[in-house]
């Protein structure tokens, strides 16, 4: 008597051709993730494609949007590591209709469309607020170090950067002298290895002039801090209090980073870490609900965080007016790192109220009694949010902060966003932006408030199937009826998937349907 073993052939052939359909369950993020995508605006993509049909098939754009919303949802950043998963995992290949676009093409088209993968963040908040995800009562705003596509180690001081330069031109200028000599000796044109420039003296040059802008703007805040003092001298007759600033030349406070630039990404900086060392990066700044959804987001080459809070909260004002939410900000929370009497002063301006961690207290409500009585006279701003945090009402919010914004830092790390792929001040922040409307997304589908298309067709196949008790004799015929163009519909609302031209040239993706 033999072992009862379940059959495992691969040599067996399949009875009937496979379907895409069957290779997911109904409820896989690939699926939410290619119904999604199909209410979206996508016509920013297509504008770059013939309509004529003329020239090489390309990969359809939608195809490639959902791609590599699904690869950032997954943590699959790599255009390498997706082109093994195209070949390797189900759900990529359930994507691309088993089309195997390679890394370069993946990486090229993340490069051409940085800009309109940015803008898909605005229109995945509006999705958002219309489904009653964006309530903006209490935002919370705060940022995160991201490494730069760059090492420390291409960190390098002016005089180098000189003598790098003044060294590249002098082997440019003995080259072209030799060719120009054998040139006319032989009369021979330009070289072909000479045609294309280099593009590191490009980079050198670029950090060269970031370090005299630097120096530029320290002298021109020594001097604006002199006047100040010197201001605040013939009105009071006193002279200010506090150290006298020195000259530039003279600060020996962060003198080694202060003089140095990335030759790789010289818009990247050398920045603490959370973890008391240091990395070469950007900031990241977001602004959140308290159901963690961004409403804002943008990227900083500066290490501190005070001047960040207009900017972020002008832009969310901004970003809800246009995805149509009426509502207005209220109560915006931030940590330390945003404290500052200019920005305390902004209330009135802004239209919100703040609530800020002050410099003695990172968490509000954990030492000291509780204020009482009238609010003293002659207090100043910082000494007025110390105040505030005292209160059960300022302890109240400041604990929504950190639940708010925090998770979302950690969700993104999870995700493997703890580096940037481009180099470059607006390529990174396109790649931040593009990421929080990933993030959007998958807020939405763990909300419970959005209906799959799936979910929808079965409702819709099994009164279908009933009308149609008379044609069931014809089974080819009732399969192309109930198989028409779908609609993925929202609890408060249902949109049609928008589809491109029939004349534009890309190769066969269909998930599902008869072709």
């Amino acid at each position: 008597m033999g072992y009862n073993f379940i059959s495992c052939d691969r040599d067996q052939q399949f009875l009937m051709p496979p379907s895409l359909n069957e290779w997911l369950p109904k409820d896989h993020l690939a699926r939410f993730v290619v119904e999604m995508v199909d209410m979206l605006d996508l016509s920013a993509f297509y504008a770059r494609r013939r309509e004529d049909g003329w020239g090489r098939a390309a990969y359809d754009p939608k195809m490639m949007v959902v791609l590599l919303i699904y690869a950032y949802a997954t943590g699959t950043r790599s255009a390498r590591k997706i082109e093994a998963r195209l070949i390797e995992d189900v759900a990529f290949r359930f994507i691309a209709a088993n089309e195997t676009p390679d890394h370069a093409t993946v990486a090229r088209f993340a490069k051409n469309h940085e800009a309109e993968l940015a803008d898909l963040f605005d229109q995945v908040l509006r999705l958002a607020a219309e489904i009653g995800l964006v309530k903006v009562g209490l935002v919370a705003l705060d940022s995160t170090r991201i490494k730069a596509d760059a090492s420390p180690g291409a960190n390098h001081s002016m005089d180098w950067i000189r003598q790098e330069v003044d060294k590249i031109i002098k082997e440019a200028r003995a080259i072209d002298e030799e060719e120009d000599r054998r040139a006319r000796s032989s009369g021979d044109g330009i070289p072909q290895d000479l045609v294309e420039p280099d593009s590191r003296l490009a980079r050198l040059r670029a950090a060269k002039a970031r370090l005299d802008d630097d120096a530029a703007r320290r002298q021109a805040a020594y001097e604006a801090k002199l006047a100040a003092r010197e201001a605040h001298k013939t009105r009071t007759g006193k002279g200010m209090t506090g150290r006298k600033p020195k000259p530039p030349d003279e600060r020996l406070r962060d003198t080694e980073r202060s003089k140095k630039s990335n030759t790789t990404d010289p818009d990247s900086r050398i920045m603490s870490s959370a973890n008391g060392g240091y990395l070469q990066g950007f900031t990241g700044q977001a602004l959140a609900t308290e159901d963690q959804i961004i409403i804002a987001c943008g990227v900083t080459n500066e290490s501190t965080d005070f001047k960040q809070l207009k900017p972020m909260v002008e832009q969310a004002a901004g970003n809800l007016r246009s995805v149509g939410v009426s509502e207005t900000i209220a109560i915006v929370a931030a940590d330390a790192g945003y404290l500052s009497d200019d920005n305390l002063a902004l209330e009135e301006e802004l239209e919100v109220e703040l609530v800020i961690a002050t410099k003695s207290r990172k968490q509000a409500g954990t030492h000291g009694a509780r204020p009482r009585g009238r609010i003293p006279h002659g207090l100043s701003r910082t000494q007025l949010m110390e105040r505030k945090l005292q209160t059960k009402r300022g302890e109240f919010l400041y604990r929504k902060r950190a639940a708010s914004i925090e998770p979302v830092f950690g969700q993104q790390r999870q995700r493997g966003m703890g580096s940037f792929r481009r180099r470059g001040l607006k390529a990174c922040e396109c790649e931040w932006r593009f990421e929080h409307a990933v993030h959007n997304l998958l807020k939405i589908r763990t909300s419970g408030r959005w209906t799959a298309a799936w979910e929808t067709r079965t409702r819709r196949d099994s009164s279908r199937g009933r009308a149609m008790a008379g044609y069931s004799a014809d089974p080819a015929l009732t399969e192309l009826f109930l198989r028409q163009p779908l609609t993925w519909s929202f609890r408060s609302g249902t949109r049609t998937s928008r589809c491109p031209p029939q004349t534009w040239r890309f190769p066969r993706c269909v998930q599902a349907g008869i072709t």
